[in-house]
């Protein structure tokens, strides 16, 4: 790569053949977070309010939320783009200034007309540490010294395994909750998808991949995005409406006949039923990854006519495979990621030969422990080479000691003596749980458990087993042995459903005895303790991911412990891995408090009685869709027989060709030697009764098999026409768009409906605070008023006094006191502007129903507030303003319609920022000013919701109260008038 030997030697020289580790898991997520932060502040991201939404709603952890905004600032900021391609257009990348840097000229010339080498150079400088550590050092270097002589694009893409699809990972500790973000993610995709189906950023249907040794574990905790409630993440009715859209398909029922290229697979028959499903979407595939990475088996048949083209390759290799590469917009989850490790290069190609054919929106990757087995090495030149142990990909990582900190429970780690013997550790460990945690019953009936896991099947058996039965006289009852058995040791009848059930209250077991089972993915929430007594209890690269099975979190915000008994190698192992993957040790954990690095909260209260605020009440337009059946039945005869008719039309044709090679001595050609047109090919077994059943299905439910059975005669005729036979079985023909066909003859027995609307306007009268929901904030400095003029507040709520009344007496204090102190010949030590009391206060009777309001989500909303109590249009009115805009805390919200030529579209609900209003003498509200502020890049998305408030909400309720009751005001805050507006409006809806 270097352009002559004596400069690479100098570069050696310089570098003594540089291998310097790459810290990229933690490095690419520092950069991303801190730049998503400033995108969920900007006025460009459009995904604030349903950031705020989550947040507000409090069903997932911080960490989750936090990989959530950055997968929404990926796929939305990001453009759903490889990081590879991120990386070279400067993505990662602090702008720079070349001309402050001691650069050579030649240098500074190379950077600034090469705009991937500047990329690479300006993420290299960038600091890591208040230290001031650079990124990459050394490839500063190498770029200072010869920067033509390397290869920025190549160097980029292999940081990042040289795909070029779209590649994620997410590291969550074991107990963070990865399967549930693997919902969220997959239901965000949907929402969007559903909002946007030509956007190919966004998944319309997902595969999960687990890693083939750890099936019988993670299939289970797979099956918990079943019981994940998408209106977490999702806004009502959009999540019901999701949920209803699910399918699963868990793909794990054994071939008939190993790589076989005859239709025998049942997980292919499962996914063949989606394959020409029109505009599908929602299904999700769950399926080891070993299906789908299967070498391809090739095909060689003397007597075979037809030439093969690469998709029937494909299809004869691995059915499932070829099938799912079929299935559109598919976004693929990596449960265990660092597991694909040893198959890793053979699914990037199947992912990639997926993404050739247009059908991947997105690889995402989920570990605990985001390294590498071995490390990887990148060579930049000259002798210098980038060893990374870590996954590269990795765009969030979640410390371990965060979680210990934050929810896990936390450890208390012991260690065996050094002559200390298994069965000694063993016993102190297991009398230290039956101290502590015995008799302890967590707060949904479980009972604690410890797992004690073994080296062989053997030494469970005849040794760990007697001696906690015999010498500890550990009741047989609280005792599981659970292992795969082999000649000598069978499994224990039950052994499997007590496994299954450890974690329910119906199990008294206290004492987990395992053999190469549960070291991951096994979710036992109420396991509590672990001891690894011996060397070889689980393999040496999975001390970690064991020791840690008994930190998941039962009672949800509790203060729980567990207890973990390691000798002296395994705890020497721990240390190492801890160290290496998660940056911490043995003995910081062991000193860990619970709340050292928790969040400082801000608690809110209520002034909703002090300020007597009235509830809003106004009339709601309220549109209500009906199915209308217009016909009673439909010719089901005639029209089927017109199916039957047209299918000729339906059926494409394929060109064959059979090539001979021509060699006259001297050159060679190629020859065709004969030319054929295919009619039918398909190796996919048709079967009647099963094609009618596959009909029904897709029907959802408003199609029975009964229906058809007076039709079998037409629709076996159908039947025949778009399936052969071949050596005695009939094959569906593929020539003919099979998911098609069955979607005419469900229309067929369909009745003509149409959606039929009921419009009608309700009144509503609703409270501005929902006081239950008022929770406590992380502090921030967009919290309004600050700590300090909240006090006083409430100091000046508490004694009941007038602020303005307040100030006039200190005044006059003031006066009276300057006029004695002249009499007396001493010095003006004093001003009233010392006594003045801050504008908030001053107002207080006007505004803030609540304290403190919490803006972190706009900082113009908080400006807008700020600028509006200072307007003379409004202290000198009898007007009060109230922010409304923080989700989840008000009722004062709008249904939107959009109306179209023959019928309305809901648009969903909108909660507006600021109330302006005013009161009549009675205190009922007389006059409302609604005031939305948006961001400019909220223009669009609002516009729809704008219109209507302009020209139904406001026209219709004034119409119902007689008089000019509501306004309505769009604010932007790159318009550099909207003070003048919002003054104008004041001064003539209040006049």
């Amino acid at each position: 790569m270097w352009a002559s030997q004596g400069l690479g030697d100098k570069v050696t020289a310089a570098f003594h053949a540089f291998s310097f580790d790459l810290k990229t898991a933690q490095m690419l997520h520092q950069i991303i977070f801190q730049k998503k932060k400033e995108w969920l502040k900007s006025n460009d991201c459009g995904v604030k309010d349903l950031v705020q939404y989550i947040r507000t709603k409090g069903e997932l952890r911080d960490t989750q939320t936090e990989a959530i905004e950055t997968y929404l600032f990926l796929k939305i900021k990001g453009q759903n783009k490889p990081l590879w391609q991120l990386f070279t257009e400067g993505f990662f990348s602090e702008p720079v200034d070349l001309e402050q840097l001691p650069l050579s000229t030649k240098v500074r010339n190379y950077l600034n007309s090469n705009d991937i080498a500047k990329a690479l150079y300006s993420f290299s400088i960038q600091k890591i540490d208040r230290n001031g550590t650079l990124q990459l050092p050394e490839v500063k270097k190498a770029i200072e010294l010869h920067p033509e002589d390397i290869d920025y694009a190549q160097v980029i893409k292999d940081f990042f395994y040289g795909v070029d699809y779209t590649d994620y990972l997410f590291s969550l500790p074991m107990g963070a909750g990865k399967t549930f973000l693997m919902a969220a993610f997959i239901y965000l995709d949907l929402y969007f998808a559903q909002n946007e189906p030509q956007n190919p950023h966004f998944a319309h249907n997902f595969l999960i991949l687990i890693p083939s040794g750890l099936k019988t574990s993670i299939i289970p905790s797979l099956k918990t995005i079943e019981r994940f409630d998408p209106a977490w993440v999702i806004p009502e009715p959009a999540a019901s409406n999701l949920k209803r859209l699910i399918r699963f398909e868990v793909l794990d029922q054994p071939k008939t006949a190993k790589k076989s290229n005859k239709v025998q697979n049942p997980n292919a028959q499962k996914v063949n039923q989606y394959v020409n499903t029109p505009d599908l979407m929602g299904l999700i595939l769950v399926v080891n990854a070993e299906k789908v990475i299967l070498d391809r088996l090739e095909i060689k048949n003397q007597l075979e006519v037809i030439e093969r083209t690469e998709d029937e390759k494909d299809k004869s290799a691995n059915e499932l495979r070829n099938l799912i590469g079929k299935i559109p917009n598919l976004s693929i989850h990596i449960d265990e990621v660092h597991h694909a490790a040893s198959d890793d290069i053979k699914l990037r190609q199947v992912v990639a030969k997926w993404n050739r054919n247009g059908t991947v929106t997105s690889v995402l990757g989920y570990s605990g422990t985001p390294y590498l087995p071995t490390p990887e090495r990148i060579n930049v030149g000259g002798g210098l080479q980038i060893r990374f142990s870590q996954i590269t990909n990795t765009v969030y990582y979640y410390r371990l000691v965060t979680a210990i900190q934050r929810f896990l429970k936390k450890p208390d780690i012991k260690i065996g003596g050094g002559r200390q013997q298994p069965l000694q550790i063993l016993d102190e460990g297991i009398k230290m749980f039956y101290e502590q945690y015995g008799q302890k019953v967590y707060a949904n009936g479980t009972t604690a458990k410890l797992a004690i896991y073994c080296s062989s099947i053997p030494r469970l058996e005849t040794v760990i087993y007697p001696y906690l039965v015999g010498t500890l006289g550990i009741p047989q009852s609280e005792i599981l042995k659970y292992h795969g058995g082999n000649k000598e040791f069978k499994i224990e009848q039950g052994a499997e459903l007590d496994y299954l059930s450890l974690d329910l209250p119906i199990s008294k077991k206290k004492i987990v005895l395992l053999v190469q089972i549960g070291k991951e993915g096994w979710d036992c929430r109420s396991l509590t303790g672990v001891i690894l007594a011996q060397t070889g209890d689980c393999p040496k690269n999975m001390v970690l991911q064991t020791a840690c099975r008994c930190l998941r979190q039962v009672d949800k915000n509790a203060k729980e412990t567990a207890l973990i008994w390691l000798n002296e190698e395994n705890a020497a192992t721990l240390n190492e891995q801890l160290r290496e993957e998660q940056q911490t040790s043995i003995q910081e954990i062991n000193s860990l408090g619970k709340q050292s690095i928790q969040a400082v909260m801000v608690e809110r209260s209520s002034r909703l009685n002090y300020l007597n605020v009235p509830k809003v009440d106004f009339y709601q337009l309220q549109v209500k869709y009906n199915t209308v059946v217009e016909e009673k039945s439909r010719d089901a005869k005639s029209l089927l027989t017109d199916i039957y008719q047209n299918l000729e039309n339906w059926r494409s044709s394929t060109f064959t060709e059979t090539a001979i090679i021509l060699d006259d001595g001297n050159t060679s050609h190629v020859a065709i030697q004969s030319k054929n047109i295919l009619t039918e090919t398909g190796q996919f077994n048709a079967h009647f009764q099963t094609w009618l059943l596959e009909i029904v299905k897709g029907s959802c439910n408003t199609l029975q098999v009964n229906d058809l059975m007076p039709f079998k005669f037409d629709l076996r005729s159908i039947f025949e026409k778009i399936t052969y036979l071949k050596y005695g079985e009939r094959f569906f023909n593929e020539l003919y768009p099979i998911g098609k066909i069955n979607a005419q003859i469900r229309l067929a027995f369909a009745p003509k409906r149409t959606l039929q609307t009921d419009i009608e306007t309700i009144e509503k009268e609703v409270e501005l605070l929902l006081i239950g929901k008022l929770r406590a904030v992380e502090k921030n400095d967009k919290l309004y008023p600050n700590e300090s003029i909240t006090q006083q507040i409430k100091d000046f709520d508490e004694k009941n006094t007038d602020p303005v009344e307040h100030e006039r007496q200190v005044a006059e204090m003031y006066v009276k006191f300057k006029e004695m102190m002249a009499q007396m010949g001493s010095p003006d030590l004093f001003s009233p502007q010392n006594e003045s009391l801050p504008l908030p206060v001053k107002v207080k009777n006007r505004t803030f129903h609540y304290l403190p309001y919490n803006f972190e989500q706009s900082g113009f909303e908080k400006l807008f507030l700020e600028k509006t109590l200072q307007m003379s249009s409004f202290q000198d009115k009898p007007i009060e303003i109230y922010y409304n805009g923080e989700r989840g805390l008000t009722r004062f919200e709008i249904e939107c319609y959009e109306q179209l030529p023959d019928t309305w579209k809901r648009l969903g609900y909108y909660t507006p920022d600021f109330l302006i209003l005013r009161r009549k003498s009675d205190q009922s509200i007389e006059k409302v000013l609604i005031v939305e502020t948006k961001g400019e890049g909220y223009k669009t998305a609002f516009e729809a919701k704008k219109r209507f408030m302009n020209n139904h909400f406001v026209r219709e309720n004034n119409q119902k109260f007689g008089y000019e009751r509501f306004d309505f005001l769009y604010l932007q805050d790159d318009d550099h008038q909207y003070e003048d507006k919002l003054n104008l409006k004041l001064n003539t809806f209040f006049h």
